[in-house]
């Protein structure tokens, strides 16, 4: 062991010995390779530093900018997407919300709005599609859209009734959005002609149902034709008022949808000439198409719309029988028609055939009822008529009636009795005009009767308190008296006008012919008269409404002064026994008159045969009977001058009715058919202007009756002729004769305390008795069987003296009939030859007279032989008159 010890020592000594030297060799490399590491280290914690302090600074650079500037972007960005889709949530909220909006602006009736909100958030819709709670949106929208669509046509439908521009423009301006202009206008033309039928329809029930009473409801499945027929005549008029108010105001929307069409039109064509570039081409091509369509739309549906409302209110008109009704609810019919006449006529220019045709059947229907009441009720007028004055103001004039207030109002648009200043309103505004924003032309005027009243009666018979004229003066100022009639009752004046028979200075002077009580000259009428004049008033009133039947209510017109004027004259004027005295009293032209009144309108046969044709029956009903006068009408009494007031009241009242047709014939002429003007004419010229000739027949009685001729004649037959001395001393018979004018005279002062007798009458009565006197006396020559020269002298002063003592009871120059008597006293004179030619010049006197002359001429101054040839000439003169 030891051993083995020592060898390893040994063994290990030698190794490291080895390692020793080695050691020694490698010391220098080593050395180095240490100095090298050594240095290597220091590099390295060199590196070391270096690297920590740059991490130090890269730490310090991420805390204090990286972490802090990226993290703001970061948030930044996150904000911007939260935004993005806050506003998205917004927008859904907003769109979720929009239908609660749009049912407030539709309430609103913001319809345009409503549209634009519409169609701006379908819009949207489809920008969020990619939500999911979007998608259904917008079907919801497309369903609001249709709804809002459907509530603009009601809207729209509105507009029919009660036209608003706003409402209107707004209407327009949605449809216009839609880009439904075209759709917007048919369904406007549907929506007008709706109204009309559901208006007309809902008025016409209302009333049927107001009057019916019960609350069955049967009526509302009628059609409007056979509701018509329900309508009683009470609720007629105001019911047809109602119906044209609801019809004029559909016609005035209609109307001012258009004024708002070309209003729109202008302005847009103003405004598009202004922008005209690229872009606006198309789209003003576009414009003015639905403009051009719109309008041709508006102009065609005018007479459309005008022939619907004709149709309605004739089947309105056609459904009652109107011969029954009262004629001023009848005239209202006609003034609310022809009212409405008159709009059609600015509406559209139409002449309303239609209405015209549907009114003008029932005006002929209803005036021939009417016509045949009223001649019947004249006749019984007439027969209860006692002829007293009916006393009236001096400045009476029919204008002054209620019947002729129409006359001063048709100067006014409207031809209407309704109450309408005449002059306020010029021709130039037509009805839409002057009602387009109040009122309406079917209004009725309930006060409109009741705020004039007449003020034409005296309120006693002679107007002589000067207080009570000063009060009525204004009313009555000679103004409101037309220039005619002023004219008409000069020849009554009491000497204010000059009269042409008489001279100035005779008027001036105390009027003895003339028996008036006082100054005022009242025109002299009865209550007959009146009444007549009011129905002409009436007849002219419905005439100027209704043009179309205006010849056949002027024939009935003639017919109520033809009735007047034959019933005055055979009252009065009838008298056989003085027409055959051959003195021309009635002339043939009044003649030919009565005879044509007798053969077209007095029924003359009373018998109530039946067994007539139909044509027969027919012509009877056109005719009335003769009318019989009043048994109170005394005309046989010497007293009351044989009724001469009656007859005077009578005839100068037909007279007066005669001035008033004279007055009213230009308004005759102006509505009077071309055709059937000669019929006027001739009613003018053949009748109307023979009244004051009845006054000669009529009066002529009163002569022939208010002297005793036949005493006279026989006071004449007791004088001697043949005296042979001239006498200075006048007959008997004279004095007599003048005693009887005097009590004539008498007795017409009498009269004239009841009735004014108007100049013409007493000239007339003076004139008949003067002439029926002179004829006389001439009667009373030609009853002398022998006369001397100094008997003709005699004659002569009897004459001339009865003449100078009738001048001072008469203004009448010359008096009549004058040369009637000095010329038969001449004639005794005569010699043969000159006897001859005068026999053959004067044919006035009857042949006994003439006769008469002859014979007591023989032995005077003729002989046998010349008598006998004066004879036969007497004969020759009578054979024509057999």
């Amino acid at each position: 062991m030891e051993e083995y010890r020592d060898k390893l020592k040994q063994q290990q000594a030698a190794v490291s010995k080895k390692v020793a030297d080695l050691i020694l060799e490698k010391q220098p490399a080593y050395v180095k390779e240490l100095e090298r590491v050594t240095s290597l280290q220091t590099g390295l914690q060199l590196a070391a530093v270096i690297c920590t302090n740059g991490r130090r600074h890269l730490n310090i650079a991420k805390e204090g900018f990286t972490q802090a500037s990226l993290g703001l972007l970061a948030n930044q960005r996150k904000r911007q997407l939260l935004i993005g889709l806050l506003k998205s949530l917004r927008t859904i909220k907003t769109l979720q919300r929009t239908d609660v909006r749009l049912s407030e602006m539709l309430e609103e009736e913001d319809y345009p709005g409503a549209i634009q909100l519409c169609l701006e958030c379908q819009k949207a819709a489809s920008t969020f599609k990619h939500y999911s709670c979007i998608s259904e949106l917008n079907s919801k929208l497309q369903d609001t859209l249709e709804q809002i669509e459907e509530q603009l046509d009601v809207a729209l439908s509105k507009i029919c009734k009660n036209f608003d521009i706003n409402h209107y423009t707004k209407v327009q301006q949605a449809y216009r959005l839609l880009g439904k202009t075209q759709t917007a206008m048919d369904q406007l033309h549907m929506h007008f002609t709706q109204a009309i039928h559901n208006t007309v329809f809902q008025v016409v029930l209302g009333y049927v149902e107001l009057c019916a009473g019960n609350s069955d409801t049967k009526f509302q499945k009628l059609q409007y034709k056979d509701l018509c027929t329900h309508i009683t005549s009470d609720s007629y008029i105001p019911c047809l008022a109602d119906l044209c108010k609801a019809l004029w105001e559909v016609m005035l929307s209609y109307y001012r949808t258009m004024e708002w069409h070309e209003k729109h039109d202008r302005d847009e064509g103003t405004v598009s000439s202004s922008v005209s570039d690229g872009n606006n081409v198309i789209g003003a091509e576009e414009t003015n198409f639905d403009r051009s369509y719109v309008q041709k739309k508006l102009e065609h549906g005018l007479s459309r719309i005008w022939q619907d409302v004709q149709l309605k209110v004739k089947t309105y008109l056609l459904g009652t029988d109107m011969s029954n009704f009262k004629y001023d609810d009848f005239i209202f019919v006609l003034d609310i028609i022809s009212r409405l006449m008159q709009v059609g006529e600015e509406f559209c220019g139409s002449k309303s055939e239609v209405l015209q045709e549907s009114i003008r059947k029932q005006s002929v229907n209803y005036f021939k009822n009417y016509h045949r009441t009223r001649l019947e009720e004249l006749r019984m007028f007439l027969e209860n008529e006692t002829w007293e004055l009916c006393p009236v103001k001096s400045s009476f004039s029919i204008l002054q009636l209620h019947e002729f207030k129409f006359m001063e109002q048709s100067r006014s648009p409207s031809v209407s009795p309704s109450k309408q200043p005449a002059s306020a309103i010029s021709t130039t505004i037509t009805l839409f005009e002057q009602y387009c924003n109040e009122g309406n032309p079917f209004e009725i005027q309930v006060n409109s009767k009741d705020d004039e009243t007449e003020d034409v009666l005296a309120s006693n018979g002679y107007e002589s308190d000067e207080q009570e004229k000063s009060a009525y003066q204004e009313y009555d100022s000679d103004s409101d008296v037309p220039e005619e009639l002023k004219r008409d009752y000069v020849d009554e004046q009491t000497g204010d006008a000059p009269v042409k028979s008489v001279s100035r200075e005779t008027l001036r002077s105390r009027k003895r012919s003339d028996y008036n009580l006082n100054k005022v000259n009242a025109p002299i009428l009865t209550n007959t008269t009146l009444n007549v004049i009011r129905l002409v008033g009436k007849y002219m009133q419905m005439m100027n409404i209704l043009k179309p039947i205006a010849f056949d209510v002027i024939h009935f017109m003639s017919q109520l002064f033809d009735y007047y004027l034959y019933a005055v004259y055979t009252f009065f004027g009838r008298n056989d026994t003085f027409e055959s005295t051959g003195l021309g009293l009635s002339s043939n032209r009044l003649r030919t008159t009565l005879n044509r009144i007798q053969e077209s309108l007095i029924d003359l046969e009373v018998s109530t045969d039946t067994t007539g044709t139909l044509t027969a029956a027919e012509e009877r009903k056109e005719k009335v009977p003769s009318p019989h006068l009043s048994h109170l009408v005394v005309l046989t009494s010497g007293n009351t001058l044989y009724g001469l007031a009656e007859r005077v009241v009578a005839t100068e009242s037909l007279v007066f009715l005669a001035e008033q047709f004279e007055f009213l014939q230009s308004h005759l002429d102006a509505v009077m058919p071309a055709a059937k003007k000669p019929f006027l004419q001739q009613f003018y010229s053949q009748t109307v202007s023979t009244a004051s000739e009845l006054r000669k027949p009529i009066y002529w009685i009163v002569a022939a009756k208010a002297i005793d001729y036949e005493q006279m004649l026989l006071l004449m037959a007791n004088v001697k002729w043949d005296v042979k001395e001239i006498m200075s001393q006048h007959n008997v018979y004279v004095d007599a004769l003048l005693k009887e004018f005097e009590q004539f005279n008498r007795r017409l002062n009498e009269v004239s305390k009841r009735v004014r007798i108007p100049l013409p009458v007493s000239n007339i009565l003076w004139e008949h008795c003067i002439r029926l006197a002179n004829r006389t006396i001439v009667e009373g020559y030609a009853n002398v069987k022998k006369c001397s020269n100094e008997g003709r002298a005699l004659m002569q002063l009897d004459f001339q003296q009865f003449l100078m003592k009738l001048e001072k009871l008469t203004d009448i120059r010359p008096i009549p009939d004058k040369e009637f008597v000095e010329t038969y006293i001449k004639a005794y004179y005569l010699t043969e030859n000159d006897m001859e030619r005068w026999i053959k010049e004067h044919r006035e006197y009857s042949t006994k007279q003439l006769t008469n002359l002859v014979n007591v001429c023989l032995g005077s101054h003729i002989n046998k032989k010349a008598r006998q040839k004066l004879l036969a000439a007497i004969d020759d003169l009578d054979r024509p008159k057999r």
